[in-house]
């Protein structure tokens, strides 16, 4: 038995917002409200770029951004879009490193700037990933921070995030509503439709593009200002043939859009070669240029709205908008003209990080809670909410709130059809609510067939796709020493299940083997080998101060 207040404290776990192009943490303060740590430079968010500055010195953010195109070699940004894609490497300085490895560096230099902020060490943390994103993304998310030295307690979704800040920043009981949150960050987007009530947040569909957000918007407005150049200063040539004139151009653009947020027309001063021209870049020539990015989330937002209707929310009462590309007025106006919305900005470049802090504070209470033994729950909750600053009511709702998530992609098993050609059938589809439980009976395919092979599949379209190359293997294992005799067609049963937490467990059976075979993936749990082969890498490199 504990006695309260004497029983081990929790780690404060931080949250992480691990962004495309901006990446923040954020903890909750002494009065209980999320607040986000600034960075050295007493900026809230740090670039998500780092510059090999040589083979055993990074700088991450700022000073890091202003080289990209300069010293494009040594600059690697928007690792993000990688996440999960094995295949992928950047060279520098002759090694080889992975997305999970380059956003361990960016992992590092934000908990290093916390730990100069606050004066406490960093251990605990909670990541936040795309809605969207598959178990291989998540994966690597998860192994970024083991490489940071982190403890990963948990990885939640950035819309769910929001939706923690949005929920827990109302007072008294929530409301119960369906909330629509549209994520346009820097480098991806997401939309998501979330129902919120007193103690419960359910996630009832998502959808997404990794490869869609503000980075997009930039490179258009670019290549515009630099055609726009040309036709003025045909001498000078191309910004974007050299790599100063390059990276001085998207610096111009990126502040252009920022400016063209609160003002009709912006004067863009562009200098290269000697060459210099005033480009007026209007609202709506900017909105026009882009219009196909934005019609993009629409699409999305459409796809994603219509699976909530038939999961039961045809009606949406609030609209957030999160991210830093939410803030471009044509956003809401477009999203009010398509579907009749009024959407309000919630917080949009610091929600997600506030509310993985809000999150994080939630394990933090349950973790004190359960290592209260013999204790009743009630007398526990409130030695927490005294030791963290909290009333009562408020540690009570933390603790008890359920959230509820569903799953981002399909997932399914190769099969071979009467031809013998191999496609993927789906167990599971996306937007299904979890947990998730799913049997169905297969057959062999030949007689006196003495083994299975048992192949698990995660949908890596936009779509369901039976193709067997639109899908991506995650596990894989054999059926073995089925008796010789038994015939073609005899039935093998297969459960999968995918728990809240998404960890996937897949059990077939055969009638002539007492015992089954059963694969687990483990939600967020790189393999021991990739875990040591990355760490060894990563331990060469400190950030610099």
């Amino acid at each position: 038995m504990t006695t309260p207040g004497t029983g081990p404290a929790a780690n404060k776990v931080y949250g992480i917002d691990l962004g495309t192009t901006y990446s923040c943490i954020a903890q909750v303060d002494e009065y209980g409200r999320p607040a986000v740590i600034p960075n050295a430079d007493s900026q809230p968010a740090t670039p998500s770029v780092v510059m090999f500055d040589s083979p055993t010195d990074i700088v991450v953010g700022i000073q890091a951004k202003r080289n990209a195109r300069v010293r494009p070699d040594d600059v690697v940004s928007l690792v993000k879009r990688h996440m999960g894609d094995d295949d992928w490497r950047v060279r520098v300085h002759g090694q080889d490193y992975s997305a999970p490895a380059i956003s361990s560096l960016i992992l590092r230099a934000l908990t290093t700037d916390a730990e100069r902020a606050t004066g406490q060490t960093v251990t605990d943390v909670v990541i936040t990933v795309p809605a969207y994103f598959g178990d291989a993304e998540r994966k690597s998310t998860k192994l970024a921070g083991e490489l940071a030295g982190l403890n990963v307690v948990d990885i939640i979704n950035e819309p769910t995030a929001a939706a923690f800040a949005y929920g827990f920043a109302q007072t008294g009981d929530i409301a119960e509503e369906t909330v629509l949150v549209y994520d346009l960050g820097g480098g991806t987007f997401d939309v998501t439709v979330i129902k919120l009530a007193t103690k419960k947040i359910q996630v009832v569909a998502t959808d997404g593009d990794h490869e869609l957000g503000g980075a997009d918007w930039d490179d258009q407005l670019t290549t515009y200002l630099s055609a726009q150049f040309v036709a003025e200063q045909p001498e000078a040539g191309d910004p974007l043939d050299d790599s100063y004139g390059a990276q001085d151009l998207l610096t111009m653009a990126e502040e252009t859009k920022q400016s063209l947020t609160g003002r009709e027309q912006v004067d863009a001063f562009v200098i290269h070669n000697g060459g210099r021209a005033s480009i007026t870049v209007t609202r709506q020539a900017y909105e026009e240029l882009t219009s196909s990015l934005l019609e993009r989330t629409l699409e999305l937002t459409r796809r994603v709205l219509a699976t909530a209707a038939e999961r039961g929310a045809p009606t949406i009462d609030k609209v957030l908008l999160v991210g830093g590309m939410s803030k471009s007025p044509a956003v809401a106006r477009r999203l009010q003209e398509e579907f009749g919305f009024n959407p309000q900005l919630a917080d949009p470049d610091l929600a997600v990080a506030k509310g993985a802090a809000i999150y994080g504070q939630k394990k933090e209470l349950e973790a004190y809670v359960e290592s209260a033994t013999g204790v009743d729950k009630d007398v526990a909750v409130r030695d927490a909410a005294a030791k963290y600053g909290l009333s009562a009511t408020a540690a009570a709702q933390l603790v008890d709130t359920e959230v509820s998530n569903v799953t981002s992609r399909g997932f399914g098993l190769s099969l071979a059809d009467s031809s013998g050609q191999l496609y993927v059938e789906f167990l599971a589809h996306a937007n299904d609510t979890l947990p998730v439980e799913s049997e169905q009976r297969f057959f062999t395919v030949a007689d006196n067939q003495t083994e299975v092979l048992v192949e698990v599949y995660e949908q890596a379209t936009a779509d369901e796709s039976e193709r067997l190359g639109d899908n991506k293997k995650i596990v894989e294992g054999r059926l073995m020493g089925i008796p010789s005799g038994q015939p073609k067609g005899s039935p093998v049963d297969v459960r999968f299940s995918m728990a809240r937490d998404q960890t996937i467990e897949v059990t077939a059976r055969h009638s002539a083997l007492s015992q089954p075979l059963v694969l687990r993936v483990e939600a967020g749990m790189a393999s021991d080998e990739v875990r040591q082969a990355e760490r060894a890498k990563v331990d060469l490199l400190k950030p610099k101060a």
